[in-house]
Parts: structure tokens; sequence; C-alpha cells
């Protein structure tokens, strides 16, 4: 990572690098900065990574709880331009993801306009949690989605 002068403007990918840097040398977990900053972690590490946007009061409380430098915080309120790669990623677990959405995708929308109709659900109005659920036949991984029905208007 190059040197940051403090003195320049700190990009996004910058902020994201410093807050992977003190993640480490300060051995902290997702869960623990976000409670912490009395968020979610989820939305902490999309935030941290740039892929959302967070609150003032949050971005102050994230720059103090890992001593970065106080221009973070203006980097971390800025709304992010969200890109995406379009090849199928290689790193097994987010694959993994991809094959869910590949199989079961379809089903998904299908049973989602079943239930509320042609519409889709928000990522933007969403909630999601990620938990490690026993199993005497080996540790189950649960994932949970909340997002908002949004029906398509017809005009």
């Amino acid at each position: 990572m190059k040197d940051i002068m403090i003195d320049e403007l700190l990009t996004k990918e910058d902020v994201t690098a410093l807050i992977l840097i003190a993640k480490k040398k300060q051995g902290l977990t997702w869960e623990g900065i976000a409670e912490t900053i009395g968020m979610s972690p989820v939305f902490t590490h999309s935030a941290c990574m740039s892929m959302n946007a967070f609150p003032q009061d949050k971005a102050e409380a994230l720059v103090a709880a890992l001593g970065l430098p106080a221009e973070a915080v203006d980097v971390l309120v800025e709304s992010p331009t969200k890109t995406f790669d379009y090849t199928v990623p290689t790193d097994p677990c987010i694959y993994r993801f991809y094959e869910i959405v590949g199989v079961y995708g379809p089903t998904l929308k299908a049973l989602i306009h079943e239930k509320f109709g042609d519409g889709i659900m928000s990522a933007i109005d969403f909630d999601m949690s990620v938990e490690r659920i026993e199993n005497p036949k080996g540790d189950r991984v649960e994932v949970k989605m909340s997002g908002k029905y949004l029906q398509y208007n017809a005009w």
C-alpha cells in the first residue's frame, strides 16, 4: 500500500486499507467493531469495504475506535459508487453464494411473486445476519435476509 499523506485527499480505497490494517493490528473482529459502534456486523463490514455509507455519528465512532485519521469520517459518510465484477469469483465461500442464486434464484423469484405479486426484495431497506448453528452432523451456517417488498409500478 502506498504511504497515505493526510494532507492529500483520502479515497474510499485508502480508508478501507486503513480500517483493515487497524483491525489486524488491534486483533479485532467485525462483530466486536460493530458492537463498539452500535451497528450490525453485516452493515459495518459492508460500509468499511466501501459498499455503503455510514451515518455521521457511526463514522465518527469507527474512526475513534480504530484510531483512524479524522479525515476518514468524511470518506466514510460519502455515498459509494457500487461496482461489481461480472465474472464469477473463484473464492470458494463467495462462489457458493453465486451457486445458490444460480440454482435457487428463479425459485426465490417465483415464490416472492406468488406471495407478494410482481416486484422485488429491496437491498436498500434490508437486514441480514449470519449465525453459527451447532449441529451434531456438522455446524451449519444460517444466513437470514429480510428486505422490504417493492412492487413494480404500472404507469
